[in-house]
């Protein structure tokens, strides 16, 4: 009867053991299973707040495209106006400006007047240049030359 009881008691153990198992197994999948419906839900909230953003963008990506289209038509209508106010101002300019424009010979003339007169400036400021040099030089002998005197009158 012992082993009778005995083998009953391990029986009873392993079929303890094996239901724990299966417990757990089937435990375990439940709570994975539950886990991945958490996150199936935080998903589909995620989803639906991606569609709200997505329609907001596409509404205001429709008023760009409305502005685009009127902005379009705006510069293809000022387009003209601008080109003849262009036109208007290079005409104003061309009355305007100093030398005249359909006297070519005389155009050259006062261009050659012009380069002489810059010629002979550069030539006096040369000259100028010169003679404040000179006059600088001759400034410092004479004083070298009265501090002279002045030393030897002293010593005398």
């Amino acid at each position: 009867m012992t082993s009778t009881n005995l083998l009953r008691t391990l029986r009873a153990g392993v079929r303890r053991r094996i239901v724990r198992l299966v417990d757990s197994w089937v435990d375990g999948r439940a709570c994975s299973r539950l886990n991945h419906e958490g996150r199936i839900t935080e998903q589909e909230h995620c989803t639906v707040d991606h569609r709200r953003r997505l329609d907001a963008l596409e509404a205001g990506l429709d008023r760009v495209r409305g502005d685009l289209l009127w902005t379009t038509g705006e510069v293809k209508r000022l387009i003209p106006h601008v080109a003849a106010q262009e036109a208007r101002l290079e005409d104003l300019r061309e009355k305007i400006s100093p030398v005249p424009v359909s006297d070519d010979k005389q155009a050259a003339e006062a261009r050659t007047l012009i380069e002489e007169i810059q010629r002979q400036h550069a030539q006096i400021r040369t000259r100028l240049s010169g003679i404040a040099m000179y006059e600088d030089r001759l400034r410092k002998l004479e004083e070298r030359a009265e501090a002279e005197k002045a030393g030897t009158g002293a010593a005398e």
